[in-house]
């Protein structure tokens, strides 16, 4: 996936000032010097500035501003897929299950290995749970989803005909599916318009204004209203890549960002400099 270049970005000189402990601190005493001593903490502390971008909400992103802003995103993301490794619908769902408070890097290092050995509902089944956690435990909260991959893996096999549903309904009656997850599959797989939000896109469209929402619910619906039909597909895969390499959580890359223009976060032109 390419990604917008921009020049070499300028630091700009911290504004902190030495303190000067001699004139500020108070005559010597014992007590006092104790409640000085913390005070002049209290006050070297306050001065550090976070670069960490705080991500309340911003004013909501003009409807003018909405189509540029998925057409910029196009323009740069050349390839808007997931970057989970798999090769079959079925795949795909034991990776998403797996990805749940996990990276993408750690699933596929995972399923690097799992899927050679069994990629079928019948064959991970065959493995059980602790045939299973052999090769997931690497990854976070490996024993409940070794759990959740076999009892999906026996209801695929008892209710569907070892086949991935292309429903909501049915697929989040599977064990370790819920509605993200759903969203994810029914998008990627079955290519449905569906809006998976996780961490990245609920901090890209809270920042940028794009849909704003204290719940992941909220977000998906106005994601829902608000992103043109021409880019309603790919559009999850667009604002996910763009909150991991660009959006970035703790230190937005403003100075590299395509839709710097329309995109309403207040701190833009500060982080833009760092």
């Amino acid at each position: 996936m390419s990604q917008p270049t921009a020049s070499q970005p300028i630091r700009k000189k911290s504004d902190n000032k030495n303190f000067d402990s001699k004139k500020s601190l108070p005559k010597r005493s014992k007590s006092k010097g104790k409640s000085a001593s913390k005070s002049v903490s209290k006050k070297k502390a306050t001065t550090v500035k976070h670069k960490t971008a705080d991500t309340p909400p911003s004013r909501r992103l003009p409807n003018r501003n909405v189509y540029p802003f998925f057409q910029k995103l196009a323009d740069t993301i050349d390839e808007p897929v997931t970057e989970l490794e798999y090769s079959s619908n079925f795949e795909l769902l034991i990776a998403v299950i797996l990805s749940a408070q996990a990276t993408d890097v750690s699933v596929n290092l995972a399923t690097r290995k799992l899927y050679p050995v069994a990629n079928t509902p019948e064959q991970i089944y065959q493995l059980g749970e602790e045939g299973l956690k052999e090769y997931i435990k690497t990854i976070g909260l490996f024993n409940s989803k070794a759990k959740n991959v076999i009892k999906t893996c026996k209801d695929l096999i008892e209710k569907h005909n070892s086949i991935v549903p292309d429903n909501r309904k049915d697929l989040e009656a599977l064990a370790g599916v819920g509605r993200k997850t759903a969203n994810v599959v029914l998008n990627t797989a079955f290519g449905q318009p569906t809006m998976a939000v996780d961490t990245h896109i609920f901090r890209v469209s809270n920042r940028t204004g794009l849909a704003t929402g204290r719940t992941v619910l909220a977000v998906e619906q106005k994601l829902l209203e608000r992103v043109p039909k021409d880019f309603i597909v790919d559009a999850h895969h667009y604002l996910i890549l763009h909150g991991r390499y660009t959006c970035q959580a703790r230190t937005p890359q403003c100075g590299k960002c395509p839709v710097y223009a329309e995109c309403m976060f207040k701190d833009k032109a500060k982080f833009a400099e760092i």
